[in-house]
């Protein structure tokens, strides 16, 4: 199994891609310490994964704050002896005009995504340190590198844009550490973001006609993006460190 023996942190790991993330590590060896800010929703998420709770363990809290990052990472040492894989995976999002944004708008962007990811890579990068190396995977944004205009988010994009920057910025910083950092970059995926900002019809209406700006002509699912952090996770791709990936059905290669 890739991941036998290995300890990963999944953040934003109660549903949608995190918790894709989460199953899949632990059924190819890893014990894993999911984070959101729900504990109910993280022990569903928990309990479905591994009822006897013997490979997983949550920690509930807000990534925005480092102090959560902190003991997140302190509760995967404490639970499982320490650290190897992040998979910092938390975010929001909810078109809005850019002319309409207010600023606790853009500060919570930021700070969920941008300002989330860069402390839980630091906390995560000096547990990994005491181990000789790890791996840290991150989801970005194909918002970042291409603006839809269906879907206005220019404080969601510029975080995420952050995150990118963070990527390179880390694998050169981290490299002498043997802390690899890459980022995906997914288009659609369908997952329950969408339904914090629409209703269940709003969604079955909207969705399938975001289907056809992919290429492959069809909207991304969890496994899809979970299949590319795990690569980049895993040894396989240990020559690989600095890179975002885009995960988009072909959206950045064109349209048809």
């Amino acid at each position: 199994m890739r991941f036998e023996d290995k300890v990963a942190v999944v953040t934003g790991g109660g549903s949608g891609i995190g918790l894709e993330a989460a199953t899949r590590l632990v059924a190819e060896g890893a014990k894993v310490v999911i984070n959101g800010r729900d504990a109910d929703k993280l022990r569903t998420a928990a309990d479905g994964i591994d009822p006897t709770g013997a490979s997983i363990v949550i920690f509930a809290g807000d990534i925005a704050s480092p102090e959560t990052a902190q003991k997140l990472v302190e509760t995967a040492e404490s639970s499982f002896g320490g650290l190897d894989i992040l998979v910092n995976n938390a975010g929001i999002f909810a078109p809005k005009p850019f002319i309409e944004a207010t600023e606790a708008e853009y500060d919570n962007f930021v700070d969920v995504i941008l300002k989330g990811k860069f402390f839980a890579a630091q906390a995560a990068a000096k547990a990994m340190i005491k181990r000789g190396g790890g791996a840290i995977v991150q989801t970005g944004s194909m918002w970042a590198l291409q603006a839809i205009g269906a879907t206005p988010s220019a404080a969601y994009s510029a975080a995420n844009a952050g995150v990118h920057q963070l990527t390179k910025n880390l694998a050169i910083e981290l490299a002498g550490e043997n802390i690899r950092i890459n980022s995906v970059a997914p288009a659609v995926v369908e997952t329950p973001v969408y339904s914090t900002f629409m209703t269940d019809d709003q969604i079955a209406a909207s969705l399938p006609q975001f289907a056809a700006i992919h290429p492959l002509g069809r909207n991304g699912k969890p496994a899809d993006v979970v299949n590319a952090l795990l690569f980049l996770a895993s040894d396989e791709a240990s020559w690989i460190t600095g890179t975002v990936l885009p995960v988009d059905g072909g959206v950045m290669a064109g349209r048809n």
